[in-house]
């Protein structure tokens, strides 16, 4: 259901009612990782979190990578920091 560089793909479901009777199958979101940032990349007007992410983890997905090593649950929020932590690649 999503790709393997996804945060939720290892992630564990579970089937949630409906209120019109039918079942859905959820995901447990994961708990972020909290592996202190190696390095930080000084944000410049313009910068998005998925060139930011291919150019530090080699991977354009892995933008919520970067939400986790600073402490973000949304990636909207780094749009605002003067400094983004990066992760080690592969984390």
């Amino acid at each position: 259901m999503f790709s393997s560089g996804s945060r939720y793909a290892k992630a564990a479901t579970y089937q949630a009612g409906l209120p019109d009777g039918t079942t859905a199958t959820a995901v447990v979101i994961p708990a972020p990782r909290t592996a202190p940032p190696i390095g930080f990349h000084p944000r410049a007007v313009g910068d998005r979190l998925d060139l930011v992410a291919a150019r530090y983890l080699d991977d354009p997905t892995a933008f919520w990578q970067l939400c986790d090593a600073n402490d973000s649950f949304l990636a909207g929020a780094l749009e605002q920091r003067e400094l983004i932590g990066v992760p080690a690649a592969g984390g």
